[in-house]
């Protein structure tokens, strides 16, 4: 009967043993587009980015209004039945609704164009990396994630998200 427990307990031992052998993978995720915005918020860059968006915004606004303007004199026009001049302004609305169709898809295309240029930044993702990279192996992590590529990931503890660290590294680099 000893020798069964020696056995078992020798058993148990060497089963532990390789157990606690065995390299635990441990995942981080990151949301690097919180990162980006929050360590670039107050550059040059993203200034230049959000003025030209709200200058961007600010002409759709006044086109649209005018818009509604000729769009309620083509209604008076009409229910005073004066059908020629209600022609003339939907003639006008639509060249003018064209031209807001054509400038808002450039100025979408343009704003896209410099929020590229600046996620882009090779200087920002040598630093960006290099910081995960020391968070992960201070913390033993194996793997980082980024929730940006949401497809692959379904769900994550927060336990796991570095974001914050990062974010705060990146401030003190």
């Amino acid at each position: 009967m000893k020798k069964w427990i020696c056995v078992i307990a020798f058993v148990l031992l060497v089963s532990c043993s390789i157990f606690a052998q065995q390299d635990m993978t441990k995942v981080g995720v990151i949301d690097t587009a919180r990162v980006y915005q929050t360590y670039f918020r107050d550059s040059a860059g993203i200034r230049n980015y959000e003025t030209k968006r709200t200058e961007f915004q600010a002409e759709v606004d006044k086109r649209t209004a005018e818009l509604k303007e000729l769009q309620q004199k083509k209604v008076n026009y009409e229910k005073a039945g004066e059908t020629s001049a209600a022609l003339k302004l939907e003639a006008e609305i639509t060249t003018k609704t064209d031209f807001l169709t054509e400038y808002t898809r450039v100025k979408q295309v343009e704003l896209e164009s410099l929020k590229s240029k600046l996620a882009d930044s090779d200087s920002f993702y040598d630093t960006l990396y290099t910081v995960i990279e020391n968070i992960a192996e201070s913390e033993g992590l194996s793997l980082i994630l980024s929730l940006q590529q949401a497809n692959a990931i379904l769900w994550y503890s927060p336990s796991v998200d570095i974001t914050d660290k990062v974010i705060d590294r990146l401030a003190n680099y």
